[in-house]
């Protein structure tokens, strides 16, 4: 049977139909070749159909890597988008990532760290980060000696775009979305002799609707009573993204080369929200009702600079390589609030706030790599780091007689943090037999000072610790790979956890950091198995994880409607699971992936006030349709679900993510893309707080799915058409 059907001439930005596409899509997909023989003779968009792979994975002994299909696809995605479509990895809405449901996370990008992925800042800079500019992305849960001990769950590495072929290449895009969105680009390589020179500017625009709904009960400390208040935000903002990036790579001579790069990202937008709060007695009257509005400025801007040296030595592979890299962050924001009391009633009131951050990131390192035979190879290596972080927030009131700004002292504040890092890594590899062999050990000097410079409160601490790491694997058959790995990790508090000042920025919801908190440790164990039959991939790992003194969130009541978040140390938790992945073709044109994580999580938060052991069980899942009846067409739908979690005063709600896409190749050098992300609006995130004193119901929405349709041109690249995958705007 042949199923085909017109596509109306209609907008494609015009997302209701969009999941029903997709499905006509896959059905004609299904009824084989005779189906997608042809075009809409009527003139319309023609046969769609689905196509859904995942990024293409190797396995190698300390890390799994994930290739990212054709260049022509990074039209209108991020590296939020990206990661999101590979196993075990989870973004949410506001570019927060996690590996196996652990928060904690190193991202690095071409194996060196980056100011813009540390701290808060890093969700927002994955969700500005061009797909376009990754060529794969490498994913550690057990990472090898020469990287970071820093982060409990691994490393992610994201290897940028290098074009190799000689002369000029490269490509432009253009892609238009809903809500007046934007994404456009230029990037081009030359590559002539020992010179070899990069570059490129993007520019998006973006728009984004957030709801917040907060409903809370709490118990008075002054009178034992319980109180219900609730607290609703509307939030919309927009920004305009433009990234600027150069690189230029020279050969001295047949055995030195240099490379230096450069990229400068800058951010501007407006950001406004109106807040809504309520209090009163339980089944009685309201005490105080109140409306808050916020006219918001946001500015931020990322440099990155990295210059490098490598040098080939006497026997072959022999090489000792110097970087030397610095990246800055700085942000500005300010608002202008005003506030309406309306019970009981009072004049208007105005405020404002100006919140600065600096964070700036050096580090230096020599590595060299030893080979001593074909299979046995010594890397040693020495890194240093030095991180300097400036908070700065400044607030005021307008005086209701003058009308002029007076300083308030619960919302200024001023905080320095400073950390030297120094390492010695020694990391072996060798065939034992069967076997390949890799272990190292990872010597790390760690030394933090703090000033709170408002109260003039300073701190300090320094530490050393040793972070061994074993990797093994051995080939069982062509098909079948057997894995085995343990590690030491950890992870130190962000420097704004370790700011003790109270900020009443929010008078219902203050927040501290915690001066006292200790850095988690971590031994992380797992046991892999991998292999193929005919047309199927399978792989099965499972994994145990035990932390000490992890870093986790606490919210405290202070009055009726008021609480107070801060930060404490888990004494111990516990995790293990079964990491799951299959993929294989269902028909000649219809292939399938699926992933998923089995996970069991074990927190004592007997500590914090919670009553001994608690546990919780849940299933993350990917899953995907892929289907190509033709060179030039190409379209997907995937699905991803993050299951509830559990954290130590209650847990944290379920995700449900639906993406399609569809490419069409209009010529050899000119291909379009539509996207359509969160087709069922799945973006809402819950927590729930439920102690003795305390039981609260937080709802984040992000509002409406994000449609693009865009052309991408290439030129000094080979005439050839490539499958493709689909980044999405989260």
């Amino acid at each position: 049977m042949v199923f085909r059907r017109r596509v109306p001439r209609r907008s494609v930005l015009n997302t209701r139909g969009s999941c029903g596409l997709a499905g006509l899509a896959l059905a004609s997909c299904m009824a084989g070749p005779a189906a997608a023989a042809g075009a809409d003779p009527a003139g319309g968009l023609g046969t769609i159909v689905v196509r859904a792979a995942p990024p293409s994975e190797r396995i190698l002994i300390d890390r799994k890597v994930y290739t990212l299909f054709g260049e022509l696809q990074k039209t209108t995605g991020t590296a939020a988008d990206i990661l999101n479509q590979i196993p075990s990895v989870d973004v949410d809405a506001d570019g927060n990532v996690s590996l196996r449901g652990d928060a904690n996370v190193t991202i690095l990008v071409d194996g060196k760290p980056s100011a813009q992925f540390s701290g808060a800042t890093r969700g927002l800079s994955l969700q500005q980060f061009p797909a376009q500019d990754i060529e794969r992305v490498e994913v550690m849960t057990n990472p090898p000696a020469r990287y970071k001990a820093e982060g409990s769950a691994g490393v992610i590495n994201i290897i940028t775009r290098k074009t190799r072929r000689a002369g000029l290449s490269g490509n432009a895009n253009l892609s238009l979305g809903d809500k007046r969105r934007v994404v456009a680009g230029l990037s081009a390589n030359y590559n002539v002799g020992r010179l070899k020179l990069s570059g490129g500017i993007t520019v998006r625009q973006d728009a984004k609707d957030r709801r917040v709904a907060d409903s809370r009960t709490a118990t008075d400390p002054a009178s034992g009573a319980f109180v219900a208040s609730r607290e609703t935000i509307d939030e919309h903002f927009r920004r305009l993204i433009p990234l600027v990036k150069f690189g230029v790579d020279y050969d001295l001579n047949a055995s030195q080369s240099m490379s230096y790069s450069f990229s400068h990202r800058e951010l501007s937008g407006n950001r406004f929200f109106l807040q809504h709060d309520q209090t009163g007695a339980v089944a009685g009257p309201l005490s105080s009702l109140s409306d808050r509005h916020s006219n918001g400025h946001e500015w931020s801007v990322d440099n990155g600079q990295n210059l490098s040296f490598d040098q080939k030595l006497g026997r072959h592979g022999e090489t000792l390589s110097l970087s030397f890299q610095r990246s800055a962050t700085r942000e500005r924001e300010r608002y202008a609030y005003a506030n309406d009391a309306i019970v009981p009633p009072g004049p208007p009131s105005f405020d404002h706030l100006r919140l600065s951050l600096d964070l700036v990131t050096t580090e230096a390192s020599a590595d060299l790599v030893l080979p001593f035979s074909r299979d046995r190879t010594l890397k040693l290596g020495y890194d240093f780091e030095n991180d300097d972080n400036r908070f700065d927030n400044v607030g005021d009131t307008v005086d209701r007689v003058t009308g002029q700004p007076a300083n308030n002292p619960n919302i200024t504040n001023h905080f320095r943090f400073r950390q030297r890092i120094n390492t010695a890594y020694g990391e072996y590899q060798a065939a034992v037999g069967h076997w390949t062999l890799q272990t190292g050990l990872r010597l790390e000097e760690t030394g933090v000072s703090t000033l709170q410079v408002i109260d003039n409160v300073p701190g300090a601490y320094r530490y050393f610790r040793a972070y061994p790491s074993l990797n093994l694997d051995r080939q069982l058959s062509d098909r079948a790979k057997l894995s085995l790995s343990v590690s030491r990790r950890v992870n130190r508090p962000d420097p704004e956890a370790l700011n003790p000042f109270t900020d009443y920025q929010d008078t219902r919801n203050l927040r501290a950091g915690n001066a006292n908190l200790l850095p988690q440790d971590t031994w992380s164990y797992q046991l892999g198995y991998t292999s193929s039959i005919k047309a199927l991939n399978y792989g099965l790992t499972g994994y145990y994880q035990f932390n000490r003194d992890s870093v986790t969130d606490v919210t405290k009541v202070v009055s009726a409607d008021v609480v107070l978040a801060t930060k404490a140390n888990l004494p111990k938790s516990r995790s293990a699971g079964f990491e799951f992945t299959a993929n294989g073709k269902l028909a000649s044109k219809l292939s399938y992936s699926l992933s998923g994580n089995l996970f069991y999580t074990q927190i004592n938060a007997a500590a914090l006030g919670a009553s001994g052991l608690q546990s919780t069980v849940g299933v993350n899942v990917k899953a995907s349709l892929d289907c190509k009846p033709t060179p030039r067409d190409t379209a997907q739908i995937s699905f991803s679900r993050t299951d509830k979690r559990l954290t130590p005063q209650g847990n944290v709600g379920a995700i449900n993510l639906v993406n399609v896409g569809y490419k069409h190749q209009i010529s050899p050098d000119l291909s379009m893309v539509i996207t359509v992300s969160d087709a069922f609006d799945g973006q809402r995130f819950h927590r729930l707080i439920a102690t003795p004193a305390l039981r609260d119901e937080y709802n984040r929405h992000q509002v409406g799915r994000v449609a693009y349709l865009g052309l991408v041109y290439t030129f000094g690249a080979p005439k050839k058409v490539k499958p493709g995958a689909f980044e999405y705007d989260q």
